[in-house]
């Protein structure tokens, strides 16, 4: 391959896909490929989610776009959309090249491959129980290191397809993590967050836990350490309190509560109660006093009356998230939900809108409740003349006014006031 090929990578879904991106830009790279600088690439990588149909349609938008300004491009479908739903990956796709999540680390061999034969490439395999190291590369464009530790999901939640396009949980080795983290220390950054497809289970099939994961990356002498989304129940009294016990875990905790009903939450095959998911909240915030609880709340899922609507409601005003994704509820082929009397659609909107309205009010009253407290920023850019922006300990987005500070930069702060999404800050001390 003697000419230079450029890249673009769209990715779809979570912090996963987005640690497992930047392992395909580093093959890329390494392989003679180079970015594309502009809108205009000779390759095109999809690396897709299943979960929604919303991420769904954006893939098959932007593929549809990309060939129309770059007919002669070359796109590559890869990921859960393909592992999920392989018929439908090759019947409504226009892709060059279509890979599974077991192999969407090859893609640069693919690639070449078609560059040099024209020849398309299908392969979807079943799912490895072997851990892809290749999805904890540290992206060296952001202030924060994402290193995926965990994959795979035993869980069969009744809406859900990532067993499905994930497979069984396996998980990153502790000597592996100890090894990326000092890589991502040793190359600037700040934070290091954790990440999988469901976090709190690392470690199971190893004899570990997350606290082990935790400690490793500890070791590494890196000041801030976050988790990314955890299943409730994997969060046992025990556990919580020993993570209390590392200084450098940054107390922001975002549970995945899904609904405030209990007959909602069984029908889901949820693996806790309200009760029980409002004990480790209590848990949480009383080893982690200062800590934030964000979370996730699917509306209109099959079944959800008017009451169990209501009960999600007041529920989240209860436990006072600091922040909430709303989805309405989205039918994926293959689960058990998407054969349930559904919701109707107007039904599901409307509740999506109620719901966002409140998690509003909730994050107003949040940042309102920062006033006064100190913390430490990480500043991420300088985001104009006007102000530096950064994110607490407990990810309160705090902008620090008539200040030009470093990226990278830990600061000092104590926070002035609130507005709509952020608080002011002044700073004590860099």
């Amino acid at each position: 391959m003697n000419e230079i090929i450029t890249f673009k990578i769209l990715t779809l879904g979570c912090k996963v896909n987005a640690c497992e991106s930047a392992a395909i830009e580093k093959s890329l790279l390494e392989n003679g490929f180079s970015a594309a600088e502009s809108e205009s690439a000779d390759l095109f990588v999809i690396n897709s989610c299943s979960v929604t149909g919303t991420a769904v349609a954006k893939a098959r938008h932007a593929a549809s776009r990309f060939r129309r300004e770059n007919p002669a491009g070359i796109i590559a479908l890869c990921g859960c959309f393909p592992q999920s739903y392989p018929e439908e990956a090759g019947l409504k796709f226009d892709a060059d090249i279509v890979l599974g999540n077991s192999d969407k680390d090859k893609l640069a061999d693919y690639a070449r491959d078609y560059i040099e034969n024209r020849v398309k490439t299908f392969k979807v395999n079943p799912l490895s129980r072997e851990f892809c190291k290749n999805g904890a590369a540290p992206d060296e464009d952001r202030t924060r290191a994402f290193i995926k530790i965990e994959d795979g999901c035993d869980r069969f939640c009744s809406y859900c397809i990532i067993p499905t396009a994930r497979g069984r949980v396996r998980s990153l080795s502790r000597e592996d993590i100890a090894k990326q983290a000092q890589s991502c220390f040793e190359n600037g950054h700040k934070e290091i967050v954790l990440t999988g497809i469901n976090l709190g289970c690392y470690g199971q099939e190893l004899g570990l836990s997350l606290y082990d994961a935790v400690k490793a990356v500890s070791e590494s002498g890196v000041p801030r350490i976050r988790l990314s989304s955890l299943e409730p129940e994997m969060m046992t009294d025990e556990l919580i309190e020993k993570l209390g016990e590392i200084p450098a875990l940054c107390p922001h905790f975002h549970l995945s509560l899904q609904s405030g009903s209990d007959d909602i939450l069984r029908k889901m095959n949820r693996k806790y109660s309200a009760e029980q998911y409002s004990h480790i909240v209590e848990k949480l915030r009383g080893v982690f006093p200062e800590c934030s609880i964000t979370t996730d709340i699917i509306v209109g899922f099959p079944y959800e009356s008017d009451e169990d609507f209501r009960k999600s409601v007041d529920f989240a005003k209860k436990i006072g998230f600091a922040k909430i994704h709303v989805f309405p509820y989205s039918i994926r082929k293959g689960t058990i939900a998407a054969e349930m009397p559904q919701v109707q659609p107007s039904v599901r909107t409307e509740r999506s809108r109620v719901l966002i309205a409140e998690a509003e009010k909730l994050e107003d009253a949040f940042l309102r409740s920062q006033r006064g407290k100190t913390g430490i920023a990480l500043i991420e850019k300088p985001q104009s003349e006007l102000y530096s922006q950064g994110f607490t300990e407990n990810y309160t987005p705090v902008r620090i006014l008539n200040e030009q500070i470093p990226r990278h930069t830990l600061v000092k702060v104590e926070i002035i006031g609130a507005k709509k999404g952020y608080c002011i800050g002044r700073i004590l001390q860099k």
